[in-house]
């Protein structure tokens, strides 16, 4: 009897091993099925997107202003996609950095466009504009860049010569990447050809600075042009009144929003997000003519109206809807969204949206589904197309070739009088 029971301990062990082994199998598909099912059919947060996603890819990502895009898939490459969560009340929102705001980037981009060189015997400074991160912004005379003119007045953008240098492998600083940023923020610029986009001459790179030549546009940025033509014009800004020539009316607002959205249609038919688009962003020219452009000084002008994330990034929340802010998704969409914001921008005279607000708040506002108040001289149909422009799902938000066919229908109802600027 002995031996029966010896023999038998090896059969037991055996099966005890084999049931072990079988639960072990089993709680492990049945935690992958889990896992499938709460990654197919997660719960939504309460700001009704799923959540959280910690990785985007490469399409939310560049270095530049203007984001070229192929079919919803921007050409540059993926980028790190670091996430820095933004404490919001009791939540924790995923804020992610947007390369955007750095100005060196890396791209997949080819030249596709000859870039034209300006000769710097044929530039003449003649006084600062404004100054950014990467250098200064200076009113110029500009000789043959025209057949037809001697001279003209120009924009100037230099880059500091510890930024990069352009076409040679001598640097200051061996950062090559900076080089090919200023190369490629160049052959974009050219490849971008219409009215109400301002207009790129060309580079200068035989010496230093570096040197980028835009159109000059009289009048500056259209937030400072909003707020000197609006009902608190005489209010003190850095120590002097601004000039006003009278406040703007109803239909010269329509003719200002008309034609950033003609301006927007334009990039969305090239495949490009702007990103930043602001009334700080456009320029106003002679005959209220306005234009988007932008030099890369409103990070600096108006550095109250981005909030830094990281100790680097800087972000535009006040116009961003929530994907952008949470998921740094930048589509066509998001771009109407910023147009909306822009809309109110001109019906408030210039206010900075959700002043009375700090960012945090402001972040948990837009993505709690809360929007801008209709300003008080707006119309019920302009504000309509506001909310058309902030509706949360970006899929629901309206087409901004139809937003333009409004606006332009609506300037027609009444004139436009150009005589304010004379």
């Amino acid at each position: 009897m002995p031996p029966d029971n010896e023999s038998s301990r090896p059969e037991e062990d055996t099966f005890g091993v084999s049931i072990a082994v079988g639960l072990a199998g089993f709680a492990c598909i049945l935690l992958i099925v889990l896992f499938f099912l709460i990654n197919k059919y997660g719960r939504r947060n309460k700001f009704g997107m799923k959540g959280p996603v910690a990785v985007i890819s490469g399409e939310e990502d560049s270095a530049s202003p203007l984001h070229h895009v192929n079919h919803g898939i921007n050409t540059p490459c993926a980028l790190d996609t670091g996430v820095d969560p933004v404490v919001i009340g009791m939540t924790r929102v995923p804020v992610m950095e947007n390369p955007q705001y750095f100005r060196h980037g890396h791209t997949c981009n080819k030249p596709t466009t000859y870039v034209q060189h300006i000769k710097r015997r044929d530039i003449i400074l003649k006084r600062e504009l404004g100054e950014g991160a990467f250098g200064k912004v200076f009113l110029a005379e500009c000789y043959n860049l025209s057949p037809t003119k001697d001279k003209m007045l120009v924009a100037v953008k230099t880059l500091k010569p510890s930024v990069c240098l352009f076409g040679s492998q001598t640097l200051k600083d061996p950062n090559l990447s900076a080089r090919k940023d200023f190369q490629r923020e160049a052959e974009l610029l050219t490849n971008l050809q219409h009215e109400h986009i301002v207009k790129f001459y060309g580079v200068c790179v035989d010496g230093d600075p570096l040197i980028m030549v835009f159109e000059y546009m009289k009048h500056g940025d259209l937030n400072k042009f909003l707020r000197a033509h609006g009902p608190d014009a005489m209010i003190l800004v850095d120590g002097q009144p601004l000039q006003t020539e009278g406040e703007l009316g109803l239909s010269q607002m329509l003719h200002i929003a008309t034609q950033i959205s003609a301006g927007m249609v334009y990039l969305a038919s090239q495949h490009f997000v702007h990103r930043d688009l602001a009334t700080r962003n456009c320029l106003v020219g002679n005959g209220l003519l306005v234009k988007i452009g932008d030099f890369g000084m409103s990070r600096d002008i108006y550095s109250t109206d981005y909030y830094r994330v990281g100790g680097h990034t800087m972000l535009p929340i006040r116009w961003m809807p929530p994907e952008s802010i949470m998921y740094r998704k930048f589509t066509t969409e998001s771009d109407v969204w910023s147009f909306g914001v822009i809309m109110w921008e001109i019906f408030t005279y210039g206010k900075q949206p959700w002043f009375q607000l700090g960012n945090n708040e402001v972040i948990e506002c837009i993505t709690q589904g809360r929007v801008l108040d209709r300003p008080r001289v707006c119309p019920k149909e302009v504000y309509d197309l506001m909310l058309g422009c902030w509706q949360r799902e970006p899929q629901q938000r309206l087409n901004i070739k139809d937003i333009q066919k409004v606006l332009y229908a609506m300037g027609k109802a009444t004139p436009v009088y150009l005589d304010i600027l004379g």
